[in-house]
């Protein structure tokens, strides 16, 4: 019986082992772990083919950012301790904001894979605020997209999105957390410790632990990836047949920041790929402040919002998504009068 709980063990820890291992040699060898179709490749294909085309290269490429986010967010809720997530990741507690900012650089991973650790934070114990605050933050501001933002579109840029993202986040999170809504879905994952601690007392075998910590990604992945499939079949129609004419024509002056906030909720780009569309965008004539409005958009597309409302409902799906929409277009507006980026 041991010597089974050992192969067991084994086993479990070179499976996660490997997709720690295959996201950090993605990262190292700068391996794209996002799309690569274009509107070119998508647009001469019959119409029943381009989803399947367009989540067929996503699976190619995302496999490993979602393998290592689903096992990450079971260890998250399996390992860490309860009392932790309550005494300093709480929905009460300021610094619970600042440690979920400072923990976005940590996860180079693009904003669809957010969503099963935000999931892990959440059955751990974590507030909905500062949750939410990793969720929102951690897209725009880990640290591969920081590097790639910095050489692509320029320090300025990248620094006012970093933290325009860092400080609206926060601000998002603590708003949500106030709301009625908020609070109720809070209450539900955070239990009194005195009614754990009995629980706490009986530590179970290592590899009961991550054989749990497996099921509950395993959990994660069927609540989650189907509302995002259908949230690509929606984004990949939108890429093949959106006009770039109009894109490029009113990216420019306040009313581009507007139009900018709005196009990146359904013009999905998952990290790295905004980046680069973000700069053939700039190349055609769109403004700096517009940039900042576009490189915002990612925690309120088309496929996140679908995958989060599974786990928290639309009440709050629906706050957070209007929420970072407005803060997307502050961010903008500002950007453009303290430079003069329109």
């Amino acid at each position: 019986m041991e010597k089974k709980r050992v192969i067991k063990t084994i086993l479990m820890l070179a499976f996660i082992a490997f997709f720690i291992v295959m996201m950090i040699r993605a990262i190292v060898g700068a391996y794209t772990l996002t799309p690569t179709s274009t509107a070119e490749d998508l647009q001469g294909l019959p119409l029943w083919e381009i989803p399947l085309v367009y989540m067929w290269d996503y699976a190619q490429h995302g496999w490993i950012c979602l393998g290592f986010a689903f096992v990450v967010s079971g260890l998250f809720a399996e390992f860490i301790p309860k009392p932790f997530m309550l005494k300093y990741m709480s929905s009460r507690k300021p610094i619970a904001y600042l440690i979920a900012t400072f923990m976005a650089p940590l996860f180079c991973v693009c904003s669809c894979t957010m969503v099963p650790l935000f999931s892990g934070l959440i059955y751990a114990g974590g507030g909905i605020g500062p949750a939410l605050t990793f969720l929102l933050a951690a897209p725009a501001n880990n640290l591969l997209a920081d590097i790639v933002t910095i050489q692509v579109l320029g320090w300025q840029i990248a620094i006012a999105d970093m933290i325009a993202a860092g400080v609206s986040a926060v601000i998002i999170g603590y708003i949500v957390s106030k709301t009625p809504w908020g609070k109720r879905f809070e209450q539900k994952f955070q239990k009194n410790p005195a009614q754990t601690t009995s629980i706490e007392l009986v530590k179970e075998p290592l590899d009961e632990r991550l054989w749990s910590a497996l099921k509950f990604g395993g959990y994660l992945a069927k609540r989650i990836i189907p509302a995002f499939a259908l949230g690509l079949v929606v984004v990949s129609y939108v890429q093949a047949f959106f006009p770039a004419e109009i894109v490029e024509a009113y990216l420019t002056g306040p009313a581009g920041v507007v139009y900018s906030a709005i196009l990146a909720g359904p013009l999905y780009t998952p990290t790295l790929i905004e980046v680069a569309l973000g700069k053939a965008l700039v190349n055609l004539g769109m403004a700096p402040a517009a940039t900042i409005a576009w490189l915002m958009g990612q925690p309120y597309d088309i496929p996140n919002i679908l995958s989060t409302s599974r786990i928290v409902g639309w009440k709050i799906v629906i706050t957070y998504g209007f929420l970072a929409f407005l803060a997307a277009i502050f961010s903008g507006l500002l950007y453009g009068i303290l430079t003069g980026g329109f």
